[in-house]
């Protein structure tokens, strides 16, 4: 060794670079000796030895938290939070960690020197620490970290058969992700292998990598499309007035706020060159559809005849009003209201706004009946079928209740 092991170690010696000193210590380390042999050797105190093995953190006059990495040997101490910080904790922040731990430092303190928040750190000593003796132990922690970072990883779709199914079944009613998301963790509470966020479905169809359902996206979401598009503007169409109609503003308020339920809003949806039409109503407290079938025309006293004809389906407390469009095959709507006792108010021109439900509706029926297609060849069940499997999905805006569910209570308390 090059260095004098002091004899006398009562007096202090005043601050000393110990290089010479630290390499021999580590390098009986290597040698396998022990800490406390190492320690006699080299003439330095146990604790001492401790730290250069496993590093050691101090705090500078000016405040700036410093460390010696471990096992090396460095005339400038390098700093804990490294510039460019990774968004995850290195290795080096978690020596730190570790070390303040044992000094007894808060969780805020550590976070407030490391520059961190201090969920970030609490996370940290939750998810790392030793399973058996709940110790910190960095290095180990780093590992733990690492091996869970490793990519890529099977997705919970394609790991889990029967999340995969109930999700291939429910895409198959043409349920949206987020239905399926929201209803997933309401009938499965206590089972979180069953939870998937509504991206992760997404993900699995978008992304062939995070597969497992093996489905066209096309086929899979309502819109039909792979790819978003952007919206073009309205079409500019004449204004077609109809004698004696009724402004969308003369409503009742209470058709308004959607407290009350029995206010409809009503709209054909036509087949190709406008030659076919399905009706379409939907009640604006619950959402509740229903479709009205002309197999025939679809002019104005055809679809008087069928709307009247669907109207008697219903009780009476549920058909307070109608709101349309100002399409000419409501031109009848004087005849319709004397015969159902149903008021019909109009909407402004170009304001499809105004009867929104209804509007959100025929984006969703077209996935059962294409544009450019002939709309005369679905029969009144299949319309009926349809019109059920809308009914069943949950909504969002009924607190992931069923349009059926909530007509079902109203006509229970009605009765």
């Amino acid at each position: 060794m090059d260095f004098q092991i002091r004899q006398n170690r009562t007096k202090a010696q005043g601050p000393r670079k110990l290089t010479a000193e630290r390499h021999a210590f580590l390098q009986l380390m290597s040698e396998g000796k022990s800490n406390r042999e190492a320690c006699r050797i080299v003439g330095i105190d146990e604790r001492t030895g401790r730290k250069w093995r496993n590093g050691r953190t101090y705090v500078t006059r000016s405040g700036t938290v410093v460390r010696t990495a471990t096992g090396t040997v460095s005339a400038s101490p390098s700093p804990a939070a490294p510039q460019g910080r990774s968004r995850f904790l290195v290795e080096d922040e978690r020596i730190v960690i570790a070390d303040r731990r044992r000094e007894g430092a808060s969780i805020r303190d550590i976070a407030r020197e490391l520059g961190r928040d201090p969920s970030t750190i609490s996370r940290e000593l939750a998810r790392n620490a030793h399973p058996d003796s709940g110790d910190y132990r960095p290095h180990a922690a780093q590992r733990r970290c690492d091996a869970r970072r490793a990519r890529p990883k099977t997705s919970k779709i394609a790991a889990n058969s029967e999340l995969r199914t109930l999700l291939q079944r429910r895409l198959d009613l043409r349920w949206s992700p987020e239905q399926i998301s929201t209803t997933l963790r309401r009938d499965f509470p206590d089972r979180p292998e069953m939870h998937v966020v509504h991206e992760t479905i997404y993900q699995a169809l978008y992304v062939q990598a995070r597969g497992g359902l093996r489905r066209e996206v096309a086929a899979a979401l309502r819109t039909g499309r792979a790819m978003r598009r952007p919206r073009r503007q309205a079409d500019r169409r004449q204004h077609r007035a109809i004698k004696n109609m009724v402004n969308v503003s003369e409503r009742p308020a209470e058709a308004a706020d959607r407290a009350v339920p029995g206010h409809w809003e009503g709209d054909l949806i036509t087949g190709e060159k406008n030659g076919s039409a399905i009706g379409t109503l939907v009640e604006r407290s619950t959402r509740y559809v229903m479709l009205v079938h002309l197999p025939g025309r679809h002019d104005a006293v055809s679809v008087r005849d069928a709307l009247i004809d669907t109207a008697r389906t219903l009780p009476a407390h549920l058909l307070k009003s109608l709101t349309w469009d100002q399409g000419s095959e409501m031109a009848e709507h004087l005849a319709f209201s004397l015969a159902t006792d149903i008021p019909v108010f109009f909407c402004d021109p170009a304001s499809p706004w105004q009867r929104g439900s209804n509007e959100n509706t025929n984006g969703l029926l077209r996935q059962y009946f294409p544009k450019s297609t002939d709309l005369s060849v679905h029969s009144a069940e299949h319309l009926a079928a349809v019109a059920a499997e809308l009914n069943g999905r949950p909504r969002k805006t009924l607190a992931w209740e069923t349009p059926a569910e909530r007509l079902a209570k109203l006509i229970h308390t009605s009765e």
